[in-house]
């Protein structure tokens, strides 16, 4: 199977700078959302879980340093590095990163080392599987691509941290294939599903090569047979041959989305337009009269409702055009703090979110998936309109290299970590030369950074 030679035989001398660069960004990411997610909702309870189920110390969490097996370690990182909602992404919404790596971390331990430059080519091989078992958002009608397009990926980076055989990463692959799942309808509610999904997918890639090496069995035409992938998520509009073209030629990982703001990379746009109407034409809270937000379809389903205050209060703001345009109006800025349960309960206090309301326009549709226009009413009388084919991010509008540290210092500081800021660069420095290690494990000695009582 073309995947699988791929999966284990790719040497980063067939990569290219570019790719590399995109892998080694979501590794800084992922650093930096794992330290920061450390405090957020539902973390310590599920930490408290997997430490009361104990089980063969194995890995290692991040942050508390628990030695654990390999699956709850892939689980608890893989949950506390999406908590924020911060980390990488590709449209429709699939969250490769914070469960490739945690399940090639887990793996690295569970395997007993592995060299930095073979660390490295398992992300690399990792994020270009799920990427190109992505698909499109009518395909996936519901289902969340974490789920789905990520396991597989997570499950191909492990697999090759092990060095599992041809025969053994095909079943690998082959079981993660039937644990595909999870819902948008998470999104919807606000749910801590959205962050137990990545755990999920990062334990499950573990637990299938574990299973794997010992022998036990998956379809082996997952991709390609009756019930398989193209069948079943790809609704047979996508042929299982379509999925491998060009593989080392084309890097389909390059579509990785990097978010520029802490919330949905469906509200980065009018974020980013909120802000430049601050920015540029110096509008402040005070003189907003009206903003309209008018995002395609899609987009409005799930961030263009209006905002309700529900159990999980970061989640609800993140997946809310409404509150994140209200705060950038009224911060002058984006930032994790501003994601605080307090922070939002302030700012449902002042008039600003009562003044904003976001629009379903299918015109913007047939600009892009992102596309975004941000009418401002000003209480004087004046209109500002703002427009973005493109959301800060994506493809297309790239980050600038000093953003991708702005985000990760963003995070460093939230984390409240109490280590000198010269630990932050010492980890940047770490990732960006991460090919160069003996052994990849040392990077966790970069990430249990809290003296903290094992629970």
């Amino acid at each position: 199977m073309e995947l699988v030679h791929f999966i284990r035989g790719a040497n980063l001398s067939q990569v290219p700078e570019p790719t590399l660069t995109v892998v080694k960004q979501v590794l800084l990411t992922v650093c930096g959302t794992a330290l920061a997610g450390a405090d957020q909702d539902g973390i310590a309870e599920l930490r408290d879980v997997l430490v009361e189920r104990a089980g063969r110390p194995e890995a290692h969490l991040i942050v508390f340093g628990d030695a654990l097996p390999a699956l709850s370690v892939a689980l608890l990182n893989g949950a506390m590095a999406r908590a924020l909602d911060y980390c990488d992404a590709m449209v429709p919404g699939l969250h490769l990163g914070s469960g490739v790596v945690p399940a090639a971390l887990a793996a690295a331990e569970l395997n007993g080392g592995c060299s930095g430059e073979e660390f490295l080519a398992a992300l690399v091989v990792g994020m270009e599987t799920g990427s190109r078992l992505n698909l499109t958002e009518e395909l996936y009608d519901g289902f969340d691509p974490t789920g789905v397009a990520g396991v597989m990926g997570a499950t191909a980076a492990a697999a090759r941290v092990c060095g599992l055989d041809e025969t053994q990463t095909v079943h690998a692959l082959a079981l993660a294939f039937n644990r595909c799942g999870g819902s948008f309808q998470s999104n919807i509610d606000g749910s801590l599903a959205v962050r137990l999904i990545n755990g999920w997918i990062a334990s499950v890639a573990i637990e299938c090569v574990q299973y794997a090496a010992a022998g036990l069995t998956g379809p082996m035409h997952f991709l390609s047979g009756t019930y398989g992938y193209a069948h079943l998520f790809a609704r047979g509009q996508i042929q299982a041959a379509e999925f491998v073209r060009g593989l080392t030629e084309e890097w389909h990982l390059l579509k990785m989305v990097f978010k520029k703001y802490p919330s949905c990379g469906l509200t980065q746009g009018a974020t980013e337009l909120a802000l430049q109407a601050v920015r540029d034409e110096g509008i402040g809270a005070d003189e907003v009269d009206h903003v309209d937000v008018f995002v395609p379809p899609y987009s409005w389903r799930l961030v263009g409702q209006p905002f309700k205050l529900g159990p999980n209060p970061r989640v609800d703001a993140q997946f809310s055009a409404q509150s994140c345009v209200a705060s950038a109006f009224e911060r002058k800025s984006a930032v994790l703090g501003h994601f605080e349960p307090d922070a939002i309960g302030d700012l449902m206090g002042l008039g600003i979110l009562d003044k904003v309301a976001s629009y379903e326009d299918e015109t913007l549709d047939e600009i892009g998936h992102t596309a975004c226009r941000l009418v401002v009413h000003t209480i004087d009388g004046r209109e500002w309109t703002g427009e973005l084919a493109v959301a800060p991010g994506f493809p297309g509008n790239e980050l600038e290299p000093q953003a991708h540290v702005d985000r990760f210092l963003d995070c460093w500081d939230y984390a409240k970590t109490g280590l000198p800021g010269i630990a932050a660069t010492e980890l940047q420095s770490v990732v960006a030369d991460i090919e160069t290690l003996d052994d990849a494990r040392s990077l966790l000695n970069h990430l249990l950074v809290r003296d903290r009582p094992q629970a």
